[in-house]
């Protein structure tokens, strides 16, 4: 099985370019700085590693039209390795993520005004709690529906 998942930001906006032909296809290419989860050992500095991604067709589209540098994405897809010779003869091998989804890790409110961090983001979908209601973001729970709840 093939299977990845990355949550990391775009380095830069997304480079896009239509294929040749009658139907073309679009063809999105970007990379994500993933944090690396445990900093043990970690010799170099490094706390990110930077990862290739390609997306195609409406993937690619969607890249073009929503993404910029510094969103934060959740991404799935599989690993493609593959290999070419450099104008100066030198073979080079390349490793990138063919995307198969591609969703916002945070809200468009959460990305602006704060340099792109955010404590406590929400998902995509999930507005933010209007002000009068709880500013933790959970809703309460009515009183007398105890027996109704399918947890204690």
């Amino acid at each position: 099985m093939n299977k990845v998942i990355l949550m990391g930001r775009l380095t830069r906006d997304p480079e896009v370019r239509y294929s040749q032909g009658e139907s073309s296809l679009a063809i999105a290419r970007y990379t994500l700085a993933v944090d690396r989860r445990f900093n043990r050992n970690n010799q170099d500095g490094q706390t990110a590693d930077f990862i290739n991604c390609v997306a195609f067709g409406k993937a690619g589209e969607f890249a073009e039209k929503y993404l910029k540098k510094g969103t934060k994405m959740a991404v799935t897809g599989r690993i493609q390795t593959g290999s070419y010779t450099n104008k100066d003869g030198q073979k080079v091998y390349t490793t990138e993520v063919v995307v198969e989804d591609q969703e916002f890790a945070e809200s468009k409110n959460a990305q602006g005004g704060n340099g792109g961090f955010s404590g406590g983001s929400q998902p995509v979908g999930f507005d933010a709690p209007s002000s009068n209601g709880p500013a933790d973001g959970f809703i309460n729970v009515p009183d007398g529906i105890d027996e109704e709840l399918p947890f204690n």
